[in-house]
């Protein structure tokens, strides 16, 4: 039997005997039904898919085994992965390979090469070395799905292709804008700079959390885009200032103005938020809220937490946190030389006293 798959629209699934059948039918049940068209039985195969395109009346020739029927049965066969990907996961993926099937969709896809991925990463990352990197990550997931057992890929299009080199991960927020938006940020945005700033998840994370999150004195959560589910102390600061905010049910953000007022905040509705505010005061130019996450992780280095207590903590990956931290670390060496040869050379200075009869 098929797995079970979202299907486009039109596109209807029959069940008769116990098999399967699907069919593409416009209009279906109403007085301007379109013709029945039969598909093939299995939507986790590319012929599946370029019936669909072929039945929508799409143009041009379509291929079975090129780029973009394969990348369409990859995303079909998600949902019956014995490794699940994470929804965020999925939203990340189908963006990118979108990059890849607008370069290369009617392309058979054993004529893909490795020069011509390489020669796409470098296009992307002259400008976006985090988009490039994106970009070869879905590829690859896709290619490895394609190979093997599945025997629609003779070769691998990716191999040595190489990642960009990764940065130290998004800035922190200065002092300056730390203290500044203390001051400043009120109602649902101070809420949010709170939470981000002390528990160290990324946005699409706090705006779900709630008194249903707390487990025993911290915040235990699902992440949405990796599905680590990491237990976040509520310290001192962020306890102090959740006990000013209303007793109620449901998640602690709710959009303030509007005709959605009352209702959870999406995370493009709370980056709008913060870039109204963003764009009307200078301190916070370059502020990004993933860089709270930062913040939080190098707080707990600074007070001596180790890289994997870290990572329990955040959920965030042990490299990553040695990213972010790595700055903060070598700053927190070089003092305690500094320190070390202040307290030497003061020994030195100071001679002992002679005795005087």
């Amino acid at each position: 039997m098929a797995a079970k798959v979202s299907l486009p629209r039109h596109v209807h699934r029959v069940t008769s005997r116990g098999r399967e059948y699907f069919y593409y039918q416009e209009g279906r049940g109403t007085a301007h039904e379109g013709d029945r068209i039969s598909l093939p039985n299995d939507p986790t195969k590319p012929e599946f898919w370029v019936a669909v395109r072929q039945a929508q009346g799409l143009s041009g020739v379509v291929v079975a085994d090129t780029v973009g029927a394969v990348i369409a049965a990859y995303i079909a066969a998600w949902p019956g992965l014995p490794r699940k990907l994470s929804a965020g996961t999925q939203d990340q993926y189908r963006r990118y390979l979108g990059v890849v099937e607008q370069s290369w969709g009617d392309l058979p896809i054993n004529n893909l090469r490795p020069k011509h991925v390489q020669a796409l990463i470098e296009k992307i990352g002259i400008e976006r070395p985090g988009a490039a990197n994106n970009t070869l990550d879905a590829l690859k997931a896709m290619c490895k799905w394609a190979s093997g057992p599945r025997e629609l890929l003779d070769r691998d299009p990716t191999r040595g292709v190489q990642h960009y080199q990764k940065g130290e991960g998004h800035k922190p927020w200065t002092q300056e804008q730390l203290e500044w938006a203390e001051a400043h940020f009120t109602g649902m945005l101070r809420r949010a700079f709170y939470l981000a700033r002390f528990t160290g998840q990324r946005e699409s994370d706090i705006i779900r959390l709630g008194p249903h999150s707390i487990d025993d004195g911290g915040f235990s959560l699902r992440q949405k885009k990796s599905g680590a589910r990491p237990w976040c102390p509520i310290f001192s600061e962020l306890q102090s200032e959740m006990e000013t905010w209303d007793k109620r049910p449901g998640p602690y953000l709710l959009q303030e103005n509007g005709r959605n007022a009352g209702k959870p905040f999406t995370t493009n509705g709370l980056w709008k938020v913060f870039n109204r505010v963003r764009e009307q005061n200078e301190v916070l130019s370059g502020a990004v809220w993933h860089g709270l996450r930062a913040n939080a992780v190098i707080r707990l280095r600074q007070e001596s937490y180790s890289h994997g207590q870290i990572s329990d903590m955040v959920g965030m990956s042990v490299p990553m946190v040695e990213r972010y931290c790595r700055h903060a670390d070598r700053k927190a060496g070089g003092q305690a030389v500094l320190r070390a040869i202040r307290e030497r050379q003061s020994a030195e200075i100071v001679k002992p006293w002679k005795t005087v009869k």
